[in-house]
């Protein structure tokens, strides 16, 4: 007899670590960096905003709004609508996030898009913003036909699985490139500033992994997850 393990502890494991990330992050880049500003004569105070918003704008929200169709208890359609605004909220704070790097990089007088972390990080919003436009018309505005909206949803599901794995990757990335830049400028490679940058690097893809998990095990009880237009 196989054993199947519902979504209810993986959502409640994956809340836990978002939490612990968020913290994190704030720890790393208040305590440790300055604090938040967008506009600064400490221009490191501009890039700060980047990891924050990018963490938990971006990769944080984004998952919840992935496992709010196995966390929330409500009806399908509030779900759905929650799902969308969630999504939404994370892709405009995703694109805030990376203004504030290429505004920290103008202003330093750095260059833009040099690193695989950039490259691949514009690639997962642009793709971002298309699952969320496409998702938008099929299943909410105007709507797909019946037989569009079945057909489209598991290549839906899979894509959205697909580029929020390749964004935890970018996180990560984007941990060690600005741990390596810190390192090199002198901060202790065994400090505590270091050991805090990779720790939250951990609990991210942790809190991802967990996302995932939750999303792909079956809810607590049978559910209609088909899709119709509100």
């Amino acid at each position: 007899m196989g054993l199947t393990v519902r979504a209810k502890p993986f959502t409640f494991v994956s809340h836990v670590l978002g939490v612990i990330a968020a913290i994190m992050v704030l720890i790393w880049c208040i305590h440790f960096r300055g604090g938040l500003a967008f506009s600064s004569t400490n221009k490191n105070l501009i890039f700060n905003i980047h990891p924050v918003l990018m963490l938990i704008g971006f990769i944080i929200l984004g998952g919840e709004a992935i496992i709010s169709y196995k966390a929330l208890p409500w009806r399908k359609e509030v779900k759905k609508k929650i799902h969308l605004v969630l999504h939404a909220i994370a892709l405009v704070l995703g694109i805030i996030g990376i203004y504030a790097a290429f505004k920290f990089h103008n202003e330093s007088g750095i260059a833009n898009l040099y690193s695989l972390h950039s490259w691949i990080g514009i690639g997962v919003i642009c793709l971002y913003g298309i699952q969320w436009i496409f998702g938008f018309v099929v299943f909410f505005y105007p709507g797909g036909s019946t037989t569009v909206r079945a057909d489209s949803l598991p290549w839906h599901a899979l894509f959205g699985m697909f580029v929020y794995v390749l964004a935890l990757c970018t996180a990560a990335l984007g941990f060690l490139e600005k741990l390596t830049f810190l390192e090199n400028a002198g901060i202790d490679k065994y400090g505590s500033e270091a050991f805090l940058v990779n720790f939250t690097a951990i609990v991210t893809v942790l809190y991802g992994t967990f996302v995932i998990l939750s999303a792909v095990s079956p809810h607590e009880a049978v559910d209609d997850f088909s899709y119709a237009a509100i």
